[in-house]
């Protein structure tokens, strides 16, 4: 269970607390209409995640009351993302039409109630009937039929004596409300159409709102768990369940926001045009947002619910960069992926005073990856380079190989280019070069210096691969349609090579190509006549975003270690108010102008963040926390809710900058301010959380933590000196947080040494 509990959570645990139900029962209701998408993967972890967190159960059902677009592949693709994500539904998949003839009877009971009339208007009609926001709404003339017409009518719709659009089954409710929804909604529609399920059984079929929550009270549900669009129809849910007099204990719908994430869509209807189409390959195409699109792709389970978990649950909609999910499954694959070589654009190279051949053991994994394992790299004198890097005319600042300067092969030799061979058309097509004998990596006493080291592959001994590189599907960054496509999200190299180990070993499916990326074996073209490898992700971010991490103001090489800046709500042109509140937070406080953005669009945020900034001298920091987690807590509660003041906010941002805590224990104090609106000074005081800044108390926690792991101490000697983070991190866990990572970092690298 996380840490911080979101405001889902704290109602269940309320529920559970106040004896309102004995289990947590949630539910995971897709329509088999598509292919599930990351919006999806959000929702599950959130049903499945309590129910697990509250040991209750989450049913995963079907919510298949639209025949004209149902297929059980998709049926079987929803089970397989909730499968792979490794969540469990227990024996039973559910399906809404598993209860037809109990919502039907809910029907009748319903008109007997006087509840519920069969209209016959058109529905153009009902839509006119309807009226506006500010106009009330007209019923119909055939509410007035009896309810003996009403079940003759409701009877023969079913037996299939109408065609369809004839007839409706209405709820009647009310035609002046407020909210639309409740001007007598429609309950049930005619459908001569197939089900995937149930056949030609039915001709009738019930709308999403008066089947879902029947079905969530049938199955037992506690909390049914929707997106936000629903809100509104939370009214529908309560009357239904209320006017039909069901039993306690009763479900209750409770909203969060949608996943949002730019230069991605998520509608069905406009992933299946990309299907339909045939701009895509498929549902499970690498490039679209699916579930079995990021399986394909390559990316891991693990990855994605990290950033589930990462984007949090809000009760307002906001817009996560994709740059996000990018990073999760860039960390992910980080820790776990063995490096090989690969070239994706042959240059030969002829190592002239090389003879005979070799094998060159080289390690999988660099020193800070918690993994052995190592593989032999066939040496001759032919072997391959990436064109790129090679250049004739460098331009300064280019550190690999060129006519002057030489270069390392990784994990190799240095090599020095001795001539150019070019054809008719002056493009290079070989380069006649030299290596140095006592240049051998892990061995070298050539004296040489070099800047960069290069990926090769032995000539005779590579293995051809085909790379599918792919791109975000979209150009924009808020895609409308199919002209927003990018046209080079996928790229296709034909004769790239790898070395060997890749294709003859195959110790795992994905690999870091070092220096071009991630690469998964694709999991459906692959085959060892043709080797097939789909790009996951590149090494680093190679977008220009409009949403980037803030970086944080830097207070004696100490930074404030924030969550991420989303970029929230719409972005409408900004008023002459809010130009004013950017310039003034951009050139004369020095905020990020994403950070400004956000502020200057906000009035909360800008209100509280003008109050505190009254209070202390440190703009950036402050902006930083209140466009976080400021806007984080206000998202999930109304203003009269919140507990925590902008003078306090003011206090923590003080103590930060004095030292007082760390930014670790900032987090903390800020979890409790919200729960229990303490000062934040009184929170530290009484839990003891003062940073420690004494040398002589860090120095015997470094002594005992470098005793404890002297295979790490000689590595860092040895010259992998990435170790020193390593050392800090244990430090800093072991007095929980407390210690000054400044102070930590100068005595570690001290004592180190």
């Amino acid at each position: 269970m996380s840490e911080s509990k979101d405001f889902l959570r704290t109602i269940v645990e309320e529920d559970l607390k106040a004896g309102k139900y004995k289990e947590v029962i949630t539910r995971f209701p897709p329509e088999p209409n598509g292919f599930p998408h990351i919006g999806h993967a959000k929702s599950i972890c959130i049903n499945f995640g309590i129910a697990k967190d509250y040991n209750g159960h989450c049913n995963l059902r079907m919510d298949d009351t639209n025949p004209t677009k149902e297929d059980t592949k998709y049926v079987e693709a929803l089970k397989d993302a909730v499968q792979w994500l490794g969540f469990n539904w227990g024996e039973n998949v559910y399906f809404t039409s598993d209860y037809f003839s109990k919502i039907y009877d809910y029907a009748v009971k319903l008109i007997k109630m006087n509840k519920a009339y069969v209209d016959s208007l058109t529905e153009e009609e009902i839509r006119e009937y309807r009226g506006t926001v500010t106009q009330a709404g007209k019923r119909s003339i055939y509410a007035q039929r009896t309810v003996e017409e009403n079940l003759d009518l409701l009877e023969r719709m079913k037996n299939g004596e109408f065609k369809d659009g004839e007839h409706v089954l209405r709820a009647k409710i009310d035609m002046s409300a407020a909210n639309m929804k409740m001007r007598d909604p429609l309950l049930y529609r005619i459908r001569h159409a197939h089900h995937f399920r149930t056949g030609d059984d039915w001709c009738i079929y019930p709308m999403y709102d008066f089947a879902h929550c029947l079905s969530d009270y049938i199955e037992g549900v506690s909390h049914s768990i929707c997106t936000l669009e629903f809100e509104n129809n939370r009214d529908i849910y309560d009357w239904l369940l209320d006017t039909l007099e069901l039993k306690l204990p009763r479900p209750y719908q409770h909203e969060f926001a949608r996943l949002g994430i730019n230069y991605t869509v998520m509608s069905k209807r406009k992933l299946l045009d990309l299907v339909n189409g045939e701009y895509v390959s498929g549902w499970d195409d690498p490039r679209m947002p699916t579930i079995a699109g990021y399986k394909r792709r390559g990316y891991t389970k693990e990855s994605i619910l990290n950033f589930c978990d990462q984007i949090g649950i809000a009760k307002a909609n906001s817009m996560v960069d994709v740059a996000q999910l990018e990073f999760c499954i860039r960390d992910d694959l980080n820790q776990k992926v063995p490096r090989v070589l690969c070239v994706m654009d042959p240059l030969k190279v002829t190592i002239e005073n090389y003879e005979g051949s070799e094998e060159i053991d080289a390690p999988y994994y660099p020193h800070d990856v918690p993994k052995d394992g190592s593989r032999k790299l066939p040496f001759s004198k032919d072997i391959y380079i990436e064109r790129d890097d090679f250049m004739e005319n460098p331009p300064k600042g280019y550190f690999r190989l060129t006519p002057e300067q030489p270069v390392r092969l990784r994990h190799g030799y240095i090599i020095a280019c001795k001539e150019v061979i070019k054809n008719l058309d002056g493009k290079i097509i070989e380069i006649k070069a030299e290596y140095y004998p006592e240049s051998k990596s892990g061995s070298d006493t050539s004296g040489i210096k070099v800047n960069s080291a290069i990926q090769w592959v032995s000539a005779k001994e590579a293995k051809t691969v085909e790379l599918r590189v792919y791109d975000r599907l979209f150009k924009n960054e808020a895609p409308e349609g199919l002209e927003d496509l990018n046209p080079d999200s996928l790229k296709i190299i034909k004769n790239a090579l790898v070395e060997p180990a890749v294709i003859t070993d195959k110790i795992d499916e994905r690999f870091q190509f070092e220096r071009q990326g991630y690469f998964y074996a694709d999991p459906i073209d692959y085959t060892n006549e043709k080797p097939v490898f789909n790009k996951i992700v590149g090494l680093k971010d190679s977008w220009a975003k409009k949403t980037k991490i803030v970086e944080p103001e830097v207070k004696n090489t100490q930074k404030v270690q924030m969550q991420k800046v989303q970029v929230v709500g719409s972005m409408e042109p900004m008023n002459e108010d809010q130009k004013a509140a950017f310039e003034k937070y951009t050139n004369t406080l020095g905020l990020n102008s994403e950070v400004a953005n956000i502020l200057a669009r906000d009035e909360h945020l800008s209100h509280f963040y003008e109050e505190a900034q009254i209070l202390v001298n440190s703009p950036i920091t402050l902006a930083n926390i209140v466009v976080n987690e400021v806007a984080r807590e206000l998202k999930q509660m109304e203003l009269s809710q919140v507990k925590f003041t902008p003078s306090q906010i003011a206090e923590l941002v003080k103590m930060i900058d004095d030292e007082t805590i760390s930014s670790k224990i900032a987090k903390d104090v800020f979890e409790e301010m919200v729960k229990s609106g303490i000062n934040p000074t009184q929170i530290v005081k009484d839990k003891g959380l003062v940073q420690i800044s004494d040398p002589s108390e860090i120095s015997p926690i470094i002594d005992e933590i470098i005793a404890k792991n002297p295979d790490n101490v000689a590595k860092f000697k040895a010259g992998n000196t990435k170790l020193l983070g390593f050392f800090v991190g244990q430090v800093l866990k072991s007095t929980g947080g407390k210690a000054n990572p400044q102070v930590v970092n100068e005595l570690v690298a001290l004592k180190l040494k």
